[in-house]
């Protein structure tokens, strides 16, 4: 058998080469398929189409401006006229009212060009039908007022381009509207500007803490920009409205979904609600107290009624005691002897008022503990402690 010598393979070199990807170019990447929406702040998934129906844009469930219609598929009374009066949403939380003229039918999601001063107007109607009587009267509107605006007409393709165009040039004239003020030394800040559909004229929204003489800003914007300039002056939480963000609660803020009107917030409505005046957690984005604050301040103020003056002491033979804390839903409440405050003792709403009224009359009871109420402690599970355990999944 002829010996062969034995030759070493040498391992072919690996045809995998190492890929670097540059970051620049993901970023450009996306830029191109998720290109920016100036609309989203009109509510539409996407720009409308010059040559398009546009259904699809505003017709969408996912808007944060659609009004909710919980008349729609109820039939009106027969013998009332259906009204002739719309709602028209523009940019943010801006809605207005107008009245259609008699051979104009309009549906939820149409481009209208609506009266306006001066020119006219392009928005997207939001309402229609019996719904609108019920809004007007809580704005204090009749319905035949010479103060509604009209509805020209549904949105020409002329009247669409010249929107675009208006609202694509919306974000730099902010920020070049910002370059200016500051030049001009101006305690302002610009948050938002509108420019109205017809391209003739722009809102400038601006916050400041003083009054702000902004002529000469007007006249240098105006020259700037060839529009007719109004300045509108918001508040704090008007502005958090327009910018948005996540609250404390992990939830998008209310201001910015929902809320069309803002209502003024007290420290009582915290103190009615047992929360710790901290202003860290009671503040909002916007600098003020939150407005959740007020979604269960009527129903503490209805749990309240019938609740004994917390700041009578109680008179017993073996001391007097003063009021600690409350439950307000469970009608008990938690006092201590003077003389021992550590020690707490529950004591049933109706108890109270009954012992409140023996001391008027002279009478005091021989102690509180004859008039306490066994707190049943509840399990781990239902005080929900197992759930902030950092352990609990240990064992799975």
């Amino acid at each position: 058998m002829e010996n062969k010598e034995s030759i070493p393979v040498q391992p072919e070199e690996s045809q995998q080469q190492e890929i670097i990807i540059d970051e620049s170019d993901i970023f450009e990447f996306r830029q191109e398929k998720l290109p920016d929406n100036p609309f989203l702040s009109r509510g539409c998934c996407q720009s409308p189409k010059i040559y398009h129906k546009n259904e699809m844009v505003f017709r969408h469930s996912c808007s944060k401006f659609d009004s909710f219609d919980w008349l729609k598929h109820i039939p009106g009374p027969g013998e009332i006229p259906a009204t002739d009066v719309v709602e028209v949403r523009f940019k943010n939380s801006r809605k207005d009212y107008f009245r259609l003229a008699p051979d104009l039918e309009v549906m939820v999601g149409d481009i209208v060009a609506v009266e306006a001063s001066p020119g006219h107007d392009i928005g997207i109607v939001s309402m229609v039908g019996e719904m609108i009587r019920f809004q007007l009267n809580r704005k204090h509107l009749l319905p035949s007022s010479d103060d509604i605006k009209k509805v020209y007409r549904k949105a020409r393709l002329t009247d669409i381009e010249k929107w675009i165009a208006a609202v694509e040039t919306e974000i730099s004239t902010m920020f070049r509207a910002r370059v200016c003020a500051e030049n001009l030394g101006l305690l302002m800040k610009i948050n938002d500007v509108e420019i109205q559909g017809d391209n003739t004229k722009a809102i400038f929204y601006y916050t400041a803490d003083d009054r702000v003489d902004f002529r000469e800003l007007i006249k240098l914007l105006a020259e700037e920009f060839k529009l007719r300039i109004e300045m509108r002056q918001i508040g704090a939480r008007q502005e958090a409205s327009r910018l948005g963000g996540i609250g404390s609660c992990g939830r998008e803020l209310c201001c910015a979904t929902w809320m069309s009107d803002f209502k003024s917030v007290t420290t009582n409505a915290a103190r009615v609600q047992q929360l710790t005046l901290n202003p860290q957690k009671l503040a909002g984005q916007c600098g003020k107290l939150k407005c959740c604050l007020n979604y269960e301040y009527d129903t503490y103020l209805d749990a309240m009624k019938g609740m004994p003056n917390t700041e009578v002491r109680l008179k017993t033979k073996r001391g007097e005691a003063v009021h600690q804390k409350t439950d307000i839903f469970q009608k008990i409440l938690w006092y201590s002897y003077v003389n021992d405050l550590g020690n707490l003792i529950a004591i049933p709403v109706d108890k109270v008022i009954a012992i409140l009224d023996d001391n008027k009359k002279g009478i005091m009871p021989e102690k509180l503990e004859d008039f306490s109420k066994v707190i049943e402690k509840k399990t781990a599970f239902e005080s929900g402690a197992v759930q902030d355990d950092l352990t609990r999944f240990d064992h799975l």
